[in-house]
């Protein structure tokens, strides 16, 4: 008769067992937001005054990139560099250049087109004073608002845009539903698109160096080799950085995403406003954007806009070593990417350019260019046509060989969050960086509207992000070996282990199911005073985040989808982004860099479509994982209700209320996979997934079932 007892006792002691780990690692994670938001700071820039200040306003090369003509649309692309031509800034001071790691033709041939529109568009704005400087968003605008306050002129040339660009789009849409590239694109025929030569070609050059021209505008796709790592956008930002510090060499980058338009003409004045104080040049490595979306579904039903997220975390991190870098939105000085260190400082020119041989790789006319921008001196050439040669070069496949491109400067090489690398690496040699939130925002990008998109997001920023953790890089060890503040180390440590948080969660997830089903229980019973901490903190912590939410001015749907989305993010996408990494630690597999699709600009404004914010599936394994859960939290409700439960072996076991509100939580968590368990294509659950699931259910309930028996 014991040992029924022994085996209750013994299944109770596991459940308790994880629920305190569990509970120690939600309190450890506590622990490193309070350090985020203890001390947090909102800079504010005037851009007005900076003029007024400023004899010489400092270069700026401007980097786009692109990937994949599929999922990354081409006239996205071409948006997001009409907006970067078209800023308030003297033209003869802008370069754009843009990266097609993709290789397509009709990349090329957009760019082509829109460098013809540009012409246009560009005076156009600049005559006209245009805020949103992305035709697609202000040429959709309602004619009525437009013209109202205008001249006939004005409304004239807005006729004459609308036309300009409806002819524009009519092109991109002809070649890309023909893909077939025109003639004169000899250097794109029959070309692998992971084997091939470098092209480099100068679309615009502004010669005459004209403040109100059209800025230089350049393309760039690299060589690429079956047997050498591309390192993806990490790679494609090097040689971006290598062959624009040989045609222009300004002290100022920016990048952008492809999708990323500049919504505020006078985003790189904002910008340098936190460069060019007087004491920042001793201080401030990088001044970072937010990531904001345009026509972003009604209340983030995929919760991946992060508006609340982002806010804690810029302006957090802000107050004290300055925020992480995000790989879009961001001016970096080009001297930091090229490794130095707040140390570097008092070091003569000498000593600078000693070290510079060794790093930079063999070409002569890189090696001087670095030397100049690490002086603080800036001197183009006559013509960047001059330049091609040595630019092909320094693009070549092979060129990084035996330098510390990727390892000691420039973007670093190994995670799939190559921007939170480098920010890691530039906040280690003790520089800092700003947060940057002018009104209206400067950038604006596209969130992912789809369940696809939105896991394959997820799951390469948790592939990343653990390949950081796992690595020498790790932020403890730069706080304690480096000059990384302590406290900013906590501020990564804090991202970097969300890629953690599967593990833990997934504990937590199936602990309710287990007890419901042996009859056990991980949480006091409803006639025990201690049921009240569980609910004061389940409370406390609900009514705190619902609150920043409507502070931010946010609704209570969008509160609640992004509490749904982050458990069903960090059960599926980040879950499989943490098996990934463990796959390649042990060897058996290495990590693949995954583009995000991105959505074509309509004008329709985004979010009116009844289907627009229901769930979307696939058939990735991905959605194998959230169904799985779904399936086991119904089954053990239906046994929780029925009381199909095993029967107790003493009177203090038995489930209770807290764990059958645990499961319906997550069954509500999980509501839209319930409601793809009944539609059809892609709002519903493909077939086989639902089959594995309900096996994998099936093997846990077993296990359970056997569990109880003894």
């Amino acid at each position: 008769m014991a040992t029924p007892l022994r085996v209750g006792l013994r299944s109770t002691g596991l459940t308790w067992l994880l629920a305190f780990l569990c509970e120690s690692w939600l309190t450890l994670t506590w622990v490193l937001v309070l350090n985020l938001n203890w001390s947090p700071v909102i800079f504010k820039t005037y851009p007005d005054r900076l003029l007024q200040g400023v004899h010489e306003l400092p270069s700026v090369d401007m980097f786009v990139t692109t990937a994949d003509p599929v999922l990354e649309p081409p006239i996205i692309l071409v948006n997001t560099v009409l907006s970067l031509l078209a800023v308030d800034y003297p033209a003869q001071k802008l370069a754009c250049y843009v990266s097609d790691d993709g290789c397509s033709p009709l990349t090329y041939y957009s760019l082509v087109e829109a460098s013809k529109f540009a012409q246009l568009w560009v005076p156009f704005c600049r005559k006209y004073d245009i805020q949103v400087r992305a035709p697609f968003r202000y040429l959709s605008n309602d004619p009525i608002i437009t013209f109202s306050d205008r001249t006939k002129g004005f409304q004239h040339e807005w006729k004459r845009m609308k036309d300009e660009y409806e002819q524009l789009c009519h092109k991109i849409e002809v070649a890309v539903q023909k893909s077939v590239p025109p003639r004169d694109f000899a250097d794109f025929s029959n070309v692998d698109r992971n084997n091939h030569p470098t092209v480099i070609k100068v679309m615009w050059e502004n010669k005459e160096g004209l403040p109100d021209g059209l800025p230089h505008l350049v393309y760039i796709y690299r060589e690429k080799r079956h047997n050498h790592p591309n390192h993806y956008k990490a790679g494609a930002m090097n040689v971006l950085t290598r062959v624009s510090g040989l045609m222009t060499n300004a002290p100022y980058m920016l990048n952008v995403d492809c999708d990323m338009f500049v919504n505020n003409p006078k985003a790189v004045l904002h910008a340098m406003c936190m460069f060019l104080d007087s004491k920042s040049e001793s201080k401030i490595a990088f001044a970072q954007f937010p990531q904001e979306f345009y026509d972003g579904l009604k209340d983030d039903p995929y919760g991946n806009q992060m508006v609340v997220a982002l806010q804690h975390l810029g302006r957090g991190a802000a107050g004290i070593q300055g925020p992480m870098y995000t790989g879009t939105g961001c001016f970096h000085r080009r001297k930091i990417i090229y490794g130095l260190s707040v140390d570097d400082l008092g070091s003569t020119n000498a000593n600078l350019a000693e070290d510079i041989c060794s790093k930079f790789g063999n070409s002569k006319e890189l090696i001087k260019s670095v030397a100049d921008a690490l002086k603080g001196k800036t001197r183009p050439p006559n013509s960047l046509q001059s330049c091609i040669e040595a630019a092909y070069q320094v693009s070549g496949c092979g060129y990084e060989n035996g330098t510390s491109w990727g390892t000691k400067m420039g973007w670093l090489y190994g995670s799939a969050t190559e921007d939170v690398q480098i920010g890691l690496l530039i906040h280690k040699r003790g520089w800092r960086s700003c947060y940057c939130t002018p009104d209206p925002p400067a950038f604006l990008g596209c969130a992912p509207s789809g369940g696809p998109a939105t896991m394959t997001q997820q799951k390469r920023w948790a592939t990343g992000l653990l390949e950081i953790l796992f690595s020498r890089g790790c932020p403890i060890f730069t706080s304690l070996f480096a000059k990384l503040q302590w406290r900013q180390s906590l501020v990564y440590l804090l991202i970097l282990s969300s890629g953690l948080h599967p593990v833990f969660e997934l504990c937590y997830v199936f602990l309710p199911a287990y007890c419901i089903i042996v009859d056990s229980h991980f949480l006091p019973k409803v006639q025990e005073p201690a049921l009240c901490v569980p609910i004061a903190l389940f409370l406390t912590n609900n009514i705190n985040t619902l609150h920043e939410y409507l502070r931010a001015g946010l609704s209570v749907r969008a509160w609640w989808n992004n509490q749904r989305m982050t458990r069903v993010s960090t059960m599926t996408a980040r879950l499989f982004g943490f098996f990934s990494v463990m796959l390649k630690i042990f060897g058996l597999s290495e990590t693949v860099f995954e583009v995000t699709p991105k959505d074509q600009p309509s004008d329709s404004g985004g979010g009116d479509d009844h289907d627009a914010g229901s769930f979307t599936f696939s058939e990735s394994p991905i959605f194998v994982s959230g169904t799985t859960i779904l399936l086991v939290h119904l089954t053990t409700l239906v046994v929780s209700l029925l009381k199909l439960q095993y029967p107790p072996a003493h009177d203090e076991r038995g489930s209770g209320l807290g764990e059958a509100f645990c499961s319906s939580w997550l069954v509500l968590c999980f509501w839209p996979f319930f409601k793809g368990l009944f539609r059809k294509g892609k709002h519903g659950i493909p077939k086989a997934t639902i089959y594995k699931s309900a096996t994998l259910a099936f093997l846990f309930l077993f296990w359970c079932r056997r569990t109880a028996m003894g």
